[in-house]
């Protein structure tokens, strides 16, 4: 189990790449579009893109909301 600093460290750093990613993301939306319409392989291009957001700040929102205590409610079957 990690501790508190560790936790809040790692969370912002997730946060932070998130971030960035979002604005890497804005800023070479045309080359990124450009490059996917190219045919072939490179469809693989958004593919990618949205594996990497997903993990990224998925890894992020869930690390924010542990943080918070805030926990889904399980269901007993």
């Amino acid at each position: 189990m990690e501790n508190k600093t560790s936790a809040i460290i790692k969370t912002v750093l997730f946060g932070l790449t998130s971030a960035i990613l979002y604005f890497l993301l804005y800023y070479y939306n045309e080359p990124i579009l450009e490059s996917s319409k190219q045919g072939g392989w490179y469809f693989i291009v958004p593919i990618s893109i949205a594996l990497i957001f997903s993990f990224v700040h998925g890894t992020f929102t869930g690390r924010f909301w542990d943080l918070l205590g805030i926990k889904a409610k399980s269901i007993k079957k």
